[in-house]
């Protein structure tokens, strides 16, 4: 869901796209992660487990909420900006989006781009890329759209450039204030080797009233909750644990110092958890630490965008400057 004014590292050149990972792989290495989140104390674990089929589904129910302001706001630049974006980018461009999701916000640049050449989707839930990719050729008979289940956070291939068009990065929702500020500048010096000669468009969430940040991580209607908790039931279906869901709660709060909105869940008792037979004790009080969302501020990122490697330019924000969305050119 969303950094602030921090950076990244190293980035090399990316080949041939990389085929979906064995559903068995995928879950070795969510036990892996899940068996060290629980072995250390303060437990934290990736948001990146969110996003199984169900996850993927709940996060959009979130991007609906009257709370939620992020995607309604970039939705709204995006309406204004995209004429300017697809004159910055000119014709046949080639768009590659990071952690894709439902493909929503893609289309309001597919529209405004002249003949662009080719879309790379990236996202790490294959079942509901694929479906978003069935609905968007149906949409865009013209275009070549080349899904890629990967995790764009670790080493990618990409097929070479299709055509005589810039190479467009595109990385909406503040995905990147997902990232510590040493991932954050990881991914962006890997996604500036990628766009070689090209750009990346990034939205960021703002820094602003913790009140509404705090509403926009604790829906009335507890969609949020469920997002949260299905990193649990995910653990359930795919590992064979036995969570007990009731026994834990949704905690999302504003740390102001660190900019950041902390999402965890919260052991409400004293219970013992199992993952490929190793037996974990939790405290009553004890959480699970499942997100971090950092906020920007405009400066603060452009200055992170630098260090990556970027020269940034224009900058898109709405009225009330909640979001703010960034053409970055790379090197």
């Amino acid at each position: 869901m969303l950094i602030s004014s921090f950076a990244q590292a190293g980035a090399q050149p990316l080949a041939q796209p990389a085929p979906p990972p064995a559903r068995s792989a995928d879950h070795g290495v969510f036990a892996r992660d899940l068996l060290a989140a629980l072995a250390v104390r303060p437990h934290a674990i990736s948001p990146k487990y969110f996003y199984d089929a169900e996850g993927s589904l709940l996060f959009d129910r979130i991007c609906e909420l009257p709370e939620y302001y992020p995607t309604r706001t970039e939705l709204s630049i995006l309406q204004r900006c995209a004429g300017e974006v697809a004159r910055l980018a000119g014709p046949e461009a080639e768009i590659v989006e990071f952690g894709a999701g439902s493909l929503r916000k893609v289309r309001l640049l597919l529209q405004a781009f002249e003949r662009p050449a080719r879309y790379l989707p990236i996202d790490i839930s294959g079942d509901h890329l694929a479906t978003a990719a069935t609905l968007l050729r149906a949409e865009f008979p013209q275009l070549d759209v080349q899904p890629v289940v990967a995790d764009y956070t670790q080493g990618l291939g990409l097929p070479r450039a299709s055509g005589p068009g810039r190479r467009v990065g595109f990385f909406p929702g503040s995905t990147i204030g997902n990232f510590t500020p040493e991932e954050a500048l990881a991914f962006l010096e890997r996604a500036a080797d990628t766009l070689h000669g090209g750009a990346l468009l990034l939205g960021a969430d703002l820094v602003k009233d913790p009140q509404v940040l705090h509403a926009a991580y604790n829906d009335a209607q507890g969609v949020t909750a469920d997002f949260n908790l299905n990193l649990l039931a995910r653990a359930n279906r795919e590992l064979g644990t036995r969570f007990v869901l009731e026994q834990f709660a949704h905690y999302a709060c504003y740390n102001a110092p660190l900019q950041r909105i902390e999402m965890h869940l919260v052991s409400r008792c004293k219970q013992s958890v199992t993952v490929a037979g190793q037996r974990f004790e939790l405290d009553e009080g004890e959480s699970i630490h499942t997100e971090n969302s950092y906020k920007f501020t405009v400066d603060g990122l452009r200055a992170l965008a630098r260090r990556a490697g970027f020269k940034p330019g224009p900058v898109w924000t709405d009225p009330q400057r909640l979001f703010s969305v960034h053409w970055l050119q790379a090197p």
